[in-house]
């Protein structure tokens, strides 16, 4: 038979459609941006409803996730409550036109749990993408809680003695779940939930206060954090943990990530970094040989987890159904322990 007509291997299948699909929502997002500032606007459409009309049309991704915390979405009405205990008056951070909030149960004894507020699926603006254009950043944190940040989240809650007593610091952290979980399940003596994107630190500073008599005796605050920045002094060697979720994706950001966590983790034989991220394509490879030729070392792990493994094994093997468009190069991710020392 020739080559040239044979049906492409199922996962061969799956990446091409991945990737088709990938770029058919990159393509929508650069039109939006092109007609941000186009003059072309169809007769009889105001400039304002035409930038609207556009923006409805940009697809936001969707990740089922691993549901390994268990979460439910809050109605308006507690959304507003909760903003309001938290926000002291201040209007504007009633933000419940956009926003929605999402209750997660969490599985670390007692009854914790986390009121977080997310971007609404539908709400994406075009401003969203201004400002990574003018900050140098992705908009992923804004997209959505990733996958790998839910696995995140729930290893560190059953690892929570790691993070005891110690200064932890969240880098890329999106809207905050895995650095909100490790302070309010383990103990921890500061907890610091960072973003580059000022727009996602907003929404993190807004989760704290939400959920500040969650934390107990640990602190937690939130910053605005750019791996190609010299960082301040005072922050210098001082995290005893760094933790990460799905940061490795953009080449570009590797030599200034790698060298963030290097100044910033403590100079400690029990001191370390916990990234998780897919393999998305050779990411992932490429990330580690940048952290060696930083002078960090690293260490893989693909099975770190019982659980996380077995759903992930099921989902591969198609006998879990309900992700149907599992790809373990995008979906599942591995464990990356960094350290200074040997």
């Amino acid at each position: 038979m020739d080559s040239s007509s044979s049906p492409a291997p199922p996962q061969a299948s799956a990446r091409s459609r991945g990737a088709s699909n990938a770029s058919q929502r990159w393509s929508i997002l650069r039109r939006a941006l092109l007609a941000r500032f186009s003059s072309r606007v169809p007769e009889g459409t105001s400039r304002d409803q035409h930038i609207k009309d556009v923006t409805n049309n940009i697809s936001r991704k969707a990740s089922r996730g691993f549901n390994l915390i268990e979460c439910h979405s809050l109605p308006s009405s507690q959304l507003t409550k909760s903003l309001e205990n938290s926000s002291n008056g201040n209007e504007s951070d009633l933000g419940c036109q956009k926003d929605v909030c999402v209750y997660y149960k969490l599985p670390c004894g007692g009854s914790s749990n986390l009121n977080l507020v997310y971007r609404r699926e539908d709400s994406l603006e075009l401003n969203d993408m201004e400002a990574s254009n003018k900050y140098n950043i992705d908009t992923t944190g804004l997209v959505c809680c990733w996958p790998s940040e839910e696995v995140l989240a729930y290893y560190c809650i059953n690892h929570s003695d790691v993070f005891r007593a110690k200064k932890v610091l969240e880098l890329g952290s999106g809207y905050g779940l895995a650095g909100l979980v490790i302070a309010a399940c383990t103990n921890a003596d500061e907890v610091v939930i960072s973003d580059g994107n000022p727009q996602v630190v907003g929404y993190i500073q807004k989760n704290i206060s939400i959920n500040a008599e969650t934390f107990g005796e640990t602190k937690v605050k939130s910053m605005i954090l750019h791996w190609d920045k010299e960082q301040a002094s005072e922050m210098l060697n001082t995290f005893d943990i760094i933790v990460a979720s799905d940061c490795t994706f953009f080449k570009q950001f590797h030599e200034s990530l790698a060298r963030t966590v290097k100044s910033l983790l403590k100079h400690s034989a029990t001191s370390h970094a916990i990234f998780l991220s897919p393999k998305r394509g050779d990411s992932l490879d490429k990330f580690l040989e940048t952290i060696k030729e930083n002078g960090l070392n690293c260490e893989l792990m693909e099975n770190y987890d019982s659980t996380v493994w077995n759903l992930h094994k099921k989902y591969v093997a198609g006998d879990d159904r309900t992700w149907p468009n599992y790809d373990k190069e995008h979906c599942y991710p591995l464990l990356v322990r960094i350290s200074s020392f040997c």
